[in-house]
């Protein structure tokens, strides 16, 4: 079996858009953790930037992501980007250091 692919996403909401982002994000958790792919799929908020949203993912493959990212509701979300979110989406793929 390989290594999880581990994604960690920065979003930065627009002014004036945090609430409507924070509801976007909360809507994705049930749905993408239901996915046979998903390992791990956490929403944070970070304390000292509350406008920014931080998610830590884990996926079987990089094919079960890909699949995520093609879901309606993903669909939906990356079509309301460029309203809710302040520049781009920011994401850093990563693989687990030995424990």
């Amino acid at each position: 079996m390989s290594e999880p692919l581990i994604l960690f996403a920065r979003l930065k909401a627009q002014p004036g858009q945090a609430e409507a982002l924070e509801l976007a994000l909360r809507a994705l958790v049930g749905p993408t953790r239901a996915e046979a792919g998903c390992l791990t799929y956490v929403l944070h908020r970070a304390i000292a930037l509350p406008d920014t949203w931080l998610l830590y993912e884990s996926w079987a493959s990089r094919a079960a992501l890909d699949a995520h990212f093609a879901q309606p509701y993903m669909q939906a979300l990356m079509s309301r980007v460029p309203a809710l979110v302040d520049g781009a989406v920011e994401m850093t793929f990563a693989t687990t250091i030995g424990e």
